[in-house]
């Protein structure tokens, strides 16, 4: 029986490649021959896994401030599509899944071109601009919540909810190690990423220092960017907190498993990913993300009593409170794991599986 072929282009940032990656990793494993495709920021990210087979397209988003910029954005994007039209014809998939962001862009478009049908995923709470150019051409949109911004009435009809694409391993994870949950010892976990690590690393460890001066017992395990691992050791080793530093790892699910608390940004793969493993967190939307959807998917948390929010320009004044409360307060964390325990992803790649295979059998 021949493979039915697909196609993943993601890229960018961790909340477009995590679940891209995990996507691939079922349909490899229930017989399917899956090719990403992506930019360098995701090849770097994905390389280290040897089961995918990657290919690199370069890719760039519109730029509309002056004349030039726009210019040589257009001209990138045009190659992009042209490469990928060059790849799809090449490979000849059943399917091609766009995971959003304008590293999924081209192709998508090549997708349209060659007439293959092509499916898009949007993990936020309000539709990104690549996925809402996309829109009117793509077969479906897998969206995480029903809730979902920005897709005209007329497209409504494209939207599938399947929940949070979070990592395998995490839906299949036993996090709750009820000594870890029981906050006479606050041990935090904070997940920087690649644009929030020098903020929270210029910011955070003072706040910690002043809950040790409070009596609080603490522990840190702070993601950073490399650069940061000097600075941050000694800052923890000075104030006399316990620490553990450490860059990107394909592991975060140990540190899901050693901590009670998550202090992170507002991105949807990740809060998708602590509400399955049912650990409270507190997050802090990037100020500057596009669309201000950190901030929508992080209120969105908020309403519902999964998790906290503080905008960054509140951190200095309200993390210390926040924090001072949970430790003082069992039953607030107890009401969000408890709210949190409603809620699970498990059955979401099969549900995928379903919708693509029906979309591939409507074409045959």
């Amino acid at each position: 029986m021949t493979k039915k072929k697909i196609v993943i282009a993601t890229g960018g940032t961790g909340g477009h490649i995590f679940p891209a990656y995990s996507v691939a990793n079922y349909f490899i494993r229930n017989n399917f021959h899956v090719k990403l495709t992506t930019d360098n920021r995701g090849y770097n990210y994905l390389k280290n896994y040897k089961d995918l087979d990657l290919t690199k397209i370069p890719s760039f988003p519109l730029i509309k401030k002056n004349i030039f910029k726009f210019l040589f954005s257009v001209l990138i994007i045009l190659f992009s599509i042209f490469r990928s039209v060059i790849f799809l014809m090449l490979n000849r998939p059943s399917i091609v899944i766009g995971m959003g962001g304008y590293s999924s862009f081209s192709t998508c478009i090549a997708a349209k071109i060659l007439r293959v049908n092509f499916v898009i995923y949007e993990n936020n709470l309000i539709i990104g601009k690549a996925n809402k150019y996309l829109l009117p051409f793509a077969k479906k949109i897998f969206v995480s919540y029903k809730d979902l911004e920005g897709i005209p009435e007329k497209y409504n009809n494209k939207k599938v909810e399947i929940g949070n694409l979070v990592r395998e391993e995490i839906l299949g994870a036993k996090i709750g190690n009820t000594q870890n949950r029981k906050f006479d010892f606050i041990k935090i976990l904070v997940l920087g990423g690649s644009q929030s690590a020098e903020a929270f690393a210029n910011i955070l460890p003072k706040i910690f220092e002043k809950i040790k001066n409070s009596k609080i017992p603490i522990k840190i395990y702070q993601q950073c960017h490399y650069k940061q691992n000097d600075q941050l050791s000694e800052f923890y080793k000075r104030a006399g907190i316990e620490s553990e530093i450490f860059n990107f790892t394909n592991k975060i699910i140990d540190y899901y498993s050693k901590v009670n608390l998550v202090i992170t940004r507002s991105g949807a793969s990740v809060l998708g990913e602590l509400i399955n493993v049912k650990i409270p967190f507190i997050s802090i939307p990037l100020s500057t993300s596009a669309d201000n959807h950190q901030f929508k998917n992080g209120d969105y948390y908020k309403k519902k009593g999964l998790g906290y929010l503080i905008h960054e320009k509140d951190v200095n004044n309200q993390l210390f409170d926040l924090i001072k409360s949970i430790f003082k307060d069992k039953s607030l964390i107890k009401n969000i794991i408890a709210k949190q325990s409603q809620y699970s992803d498990k059955n979401i790649f099969k549900h995928v599986n379903t919708e693509i295979e029906k979309i591939i059998n409507e074409k045959n």
